[in-house]
This record gives structure tokens, sequence and C-alpha cells, in this order.
């Protein structure tokens, strides 16, 4: 039995934020049910990645909305409406990212839901939280990245600001959601009163850079400095940490001592050795560095260096992670009602030694309908 089997939860939201908090509540046993407008169903299903869909859906709305229910409904609909109002009586957790004002607008803001459910915990994912001069533009991912500072802290020097390639702020507020909604769980628990979650995405990625922003507030409000050779990776360490071009690859070498790993590479840094200057000049270094790591394989460097106890990996792709094998499994197929299979991966937790996989693929627009109207509303 999975901790969160026999919860249910209501999940208003699109896109990616939302519905991947829904996605971890879903692995962890919760039954998820996405409340969709009929026909087009949620935006998402519409936001491709590389122009990739199954079943007339996205690729991208499948990896965010697996192991989840769908109820098709028009919230300006009174018939629907009320159907809604209903499933909320009966569950435990609704999630939504409307604008501000929108869920107000139909009738289902936080005093409205507490009023049909007063045990009702409820969600809700903002770009820059509810009330305020920026609560209501709009709250996308990289626009959300590009206000934080996040993107001055990858790349070189010479680059300017680069965002991440992943929905970082996007993935990490879906995180923090469900922190907030497992712990709403125990408050109602202790109270036996409904509890209104808020998360926003500006909040979530601030929370990520905590280190760098921690930095910077107690360093005299001094910006971080990147590097400006190929493979630095942390603008706020110092050499060796980064990323070196081998002979027939890539090699990592994070955190150790300097003058250890040098004497282990037959690299002279003696000018070097006093520690404070591993930062100041971490680009000569990483520079004298690379031309001798240049010169060897992967393997070579590694075998030398982890024998050693020198902290340090190869650095892979896609193609070569598919070829590791960790002692567990990392992915897992899932199949929709039409014998459609997708491969994708799973949820990293594990529960009594169990790992937490599923096999049900996300649903079409409206496919529960039935189903929950017979085993939730009758």
């Amino acid at each position: 039995m999975r901790p969160l089997e026999g919860v249910v939860v209501l999940e208003f939201c699109q896109f990616l934020a939302g519905p991947s908090a829904g996605l971890k509540l879903a692995d962890l046993g919760a039954r998820v049910i996405k409340i969709e407008r009929p026909v087009k169903g949620e935006a998402c299903r519409q936001l491709s990645i590389k122009d990739l869909f199954v079943d007339e859906s996205s690729l991208l709305f499948h990896t965010i909305n697996r192991n989840k229910d769908s109820f098709a409904a028009d919230l300006k609909n009174p018939a629907d409406l009320e159907l809604v109002k209903k499933l909320i009586a009966k569950a435990d957790i609704m999630t939504h990212n409307f604008r501000p004002g929108v869920m107000d607008k139909i009738g289902l803001a936080f005093a409205d839901a507490i009023a049909v459910n007063p045990k009702i915990i409820y969600g809700v994912v903002s770009g820059y939280g509810d009330e305020g001069p920026w609560s209501k533009k709009p709250g996308q991912d990289l626009l959300v990245q590009s206000l934080s500072g996040l993107t001055w802290l990858s790349g070189r020097d010479s680059q300017g600001p680069v965002p991440f390639g992943l929905s970082t702020a996007d993935i990490m507020c879906g995180n923090h959601l469900v922190q907030g909604l497992l712990a709403a769980l125990l408050k109602r628990a202790k109270t036996n009163k409904a509890v209104l979650v808020e998360v926003s995405l500006i909040e979530s990625i601030l929370d990520v850079q905590f280190e760098a922003i921690t930095s910077y507030l107690n360093d005299g409000g001094k910006l971080q400095e990147r590097g400006d050779v190929a493979g630095s990776a942390h603008a706020f360490l110092s050499a060796p940490y980064g990323v070196y071009k081998t002979q027939d690859g890539y090699l990592s070498l994070a955190m150790g001592d300097l003058m250890y790993i040098s004497e282990l590479l037959q690299v002279n840094l003696e000018k070097y050795r006093e520690k404070h200057l591993w930062f100041e000049f971490r680009d000569e270094i990483r520079t004298l560095l690379s031309e001798r790591i240049i010169q060897e394989t992967t393997d070579h460097w590694l075998q030398l260096l982890q024998e050693k106890g020198v902290w340090c990996g190869k650095v892979l792709n896609y193609q070569d992670l598919d070829q590791i094998d960790f002692g567990m499994p990392m992915k897992q197929t899932i199949e929709n009602s039409d014998n459609k299979k997708i491969v994708t991966t799973r949820s990293p937790i594990q529960l009594d030694g169990q790992i937490l996989t599923s096999t049900k693929a996300a649903p079409k627009v409206g496919e529960q309908n039935k189903m929950i109207q017979e085993t939730i509303l009758n």
C-alpha cells in the first residue's frame, strides 16, 4: 500500500509546475483527477517538445500526467460547475495555477471551496504571488529564470546570460508544492480544518539558488564571477572544479586538493600553492590542467585519479547513460487505453525497499468521466 492511497486530489492546473506536483502525488498513491475543459483538454496537450505526440497529446503532456484520471468539465457551465463542486466536497486536496482572480470569478476560490468542504487542502501556484505589482505578470519558466539571476550562473563569462536547458523554475515549484501539501495533510490531521498552501515560481527559483544568493548577500554584494574557459562549472567554486576535454571525451573534476591533483596529473602549479589563489586564478589553473588532461583518454584519468581518492567522473550524454547499470531500474514503460507504450523515467522514491513505479499513461480528455461519476459522485 502506498502512503497516499485513499487521498483524492483535484488538479485544476496546466503546463508543468502544478501538474508535476500532481505526478508526484500520484506516484505516492493519491488518486489525481485532472479537471479539464471538454474536447481540447489542458493546454499542455498541445505544447510539444520536438513535435512529438502520442494519441493527439504531446509527449511532454504524457511525461507530466501519467497515472492520473481526467474529468472533462466546462467551468462556465452551471451544471458542470455543480458536478465539480460535488467532487470538491469528496476531495482531500485541490490545486490550481490560474491567474489571480480567475477562481474568484468562477466561484472556486479558497473561501468558496471551504464552504463546500471545510477540510479541503487548497494549493495555489502563481508566478509572483497573489498580490502586489507583479501578481498579474506572466509566470513562465524562462522569464522567471531570467528575472531571478539564475542565467548568470551557468556557461562562461563571455557568453552573457545562459538559461538552463530545463524548466527549472517549474520543476522546483512543483516540488515545493508537494512539500507544502504533505505538510498540510499533517496539519489537517491535527486541526481537522482546511489549509491554504501557496507557492510561486519566483520564490522557488530563489530557493534553488540559496547557496549563491547567500554568498552574494554576505559578501558585500559582490556579483558571481563565472570562469571564462571551457568547462567552467560553478560561479562560486575554485579550480579544479569543472569539466575538461580528454583525448576521447570529457572528464569532470569535483572538489579536491588542487596541489595533490596537480602532482597526480604531473602539472606544475607550484606558484598557486596558496589556497586563496585557487579561486583568483582559476581560469589560468584550469587552462594548465586542460592542456595536460587532453593528452590522455578519459578512462586513463579515471583509473589514475579514482584509485587515489580523487572525486572525478565521466561526462555522459543520454545514449551513454542508457547503457549504465546502477543496480536499480531507472526507466519504466507506461501504457494507455489504446495499448500505446511510452518509456519514461520513474519516481526516484523508494519506500520500505520498494521502488515506486507505475504503468498507467496520461488519460485522454474526459476518459474517466463516467467512472468518476459512478465511484465518487454517486
